[in-house]
């Protein structure tokens, strides 16, 4: 296991709490960043029903396909008689469905009754399985109950925050590479391999991991957010930027900064210094008390000055993430999101200005700290022209 049993056993007495203030019996989690974060659960499987069922006492439960049960058993941290597999008929059956084999267990258990949450706001959770699991449960209550896990674990352990450190050195050698490889007369996804190259290797500290595909569009296509690489060679005198996340252990720290090849434009060198200086009056509101709206505001203020404007939110929280986002979908920063800042939060904020025909990227991955914050990565904010 990643983690000790201790770290598990506090997990769930936080996400028992929340049920209770929610009048939760039962819990049906789908999300697998949830489902790692409940049992240690890690596997490319979320691709076909699998959850993890969590009472108000003993441990949880994991139910999923039946090839994937070793995969749990080499991962969780619960005992052998908690790891429950479906038979393999139930895969893709045009008329049955996992869902009733889920509801079936916790009848067995004596978790077919009361109120049943469940979260809808779920890539995972298909409108079949929650019918199926609905229908099947005739004597409970299925009630929605979206990100109740998602918002215990914005605030990270100690554990946690080793592993996001070491994401961050990852991310630190990814842009090492995309410094050294990103030049005129190379094709874009020669560029990508090398960055997720080290994106896969990691560093001595900790080997690196699986996420959502790096973004790296080159030239026109940076007036656009999340695109990918392309077979295109690279002309000079074009705007890059990268987008992308070290992982260790499942925990992210997302990085973007932008490149010039060739001497910048004055429209480029006046977007990077509006950016920076807002960058940095917002984090100078980052710390315990604050909202997240008061850290949005000094940023909007301040690219105000600069004559700029930007519509969307400049940050979410991070963590644990499977494909396809490394956010954990709940606090934004933004305006009109109250939710207060606590030590040991950690977001991405990723400040993305898209300008008809290019664009400009830059971000930081932070940590709330007692007094302010802590950039967990260290690459150089500005602007890098490659001459």
């Amino acid at each position: 296991m990643i983690f000790s049993p201790e770290e598990y056993v506090r997990r769930i007495a936080k996400v028992r709490a929340r049920m209770a203030e929610a009048g939760i019996d039962v819990l049906v989690e789908a999300d697998p960043a949830n489902m790692n974060y409940l049992t240690g659960y890690d596997g490319w499987s979320f691709y076909t029903p699998q959850v993890v069922v969590l009472a108000m006492d003993g441990e949880a439960v994991w139910i999923g396909r039946g090839l994937d049960r070793g995969g749990a058993r080499l991962t969780c941290h619960m005992a052998p008689e908690n790891l429950v597999a479906y038979p393999d008929h139930l895969v893709q059956h045009p008329t049955n469905h996992p869902m009733q084999f889920v509801a079936e267990e916790m009848a067995r258990r004596g978790w077919d009754k009361g109120r049943v949450g469940i979260n809808d706001d779920c890539f995972t959770f298909s409108p079949r399985a929650r019918d199926t699991l609905e229908a099947a449960l005739a004597n409970a209550r299925l009630v929605a109950v979206d990100l109740l896990v998602n918002w215990v674990r914005l605030v990270k352990s100690d554990a946690e925050l080793a592993l996001m450190r070491k994401a961050a050195r990852t991310v630190e050698g990814m842009f090492a590479a995309y410094y050294a490889h990103m030049r005129p007369g190379v094709r874009q996804c020669d560029v990508a391999a090398e960055i997720i190259k080290v994106q896969v290797a990691g560093t001595a500290e900790g080997g690196g991991d699986y996420t959502t595909p790096i973004f790296m569009p080159v030239g026109e296509q940076t007036s656009a957010s999340h695109l990918t690489w392309t077979d295109q060679i690279i002309a000079p005198d074009q705007t890059t930027y990268l987008e992308c996340a070290g992982v260790h252990r499942r925990y992210h720290c997302p990085l973007a900064r932008t490149i010039h090849l060739g001497p910048p434009p004055q429209k480029l060198l006046d977007m990077d210094k509006a950016i920076l200086e807002a960058m940095d009056r917002a984090l100078e509101q980052v710390r315990p008390g604050n909202s997240c709206e008061q850290v949005e505001a000094a940023f909007r203020a301040t690219l105000a000055k600069h004559g700029l404007k930007k519509e969307s939110r400049i940050g979410y929280p991070i963590g644990i993430g499977y494909p396809p986002t490394w956010g954990e979908r709940t606090a934004s920063l933004r305006q009109g999101d109250r939710t207060v800042l606590e030590p040991n939060m950690c977001f991405h904020m990723i400040l993305g200005m898209w300008q008809g025909d290019w664009g400009f990227e830059t971000s930081e991955s932070f940590r709330v700290t007692e007094t302010g914050h802590e950039c967990l990565a260290a690459v150089p904010r500005g602007l890098k022209a490659i001459v």
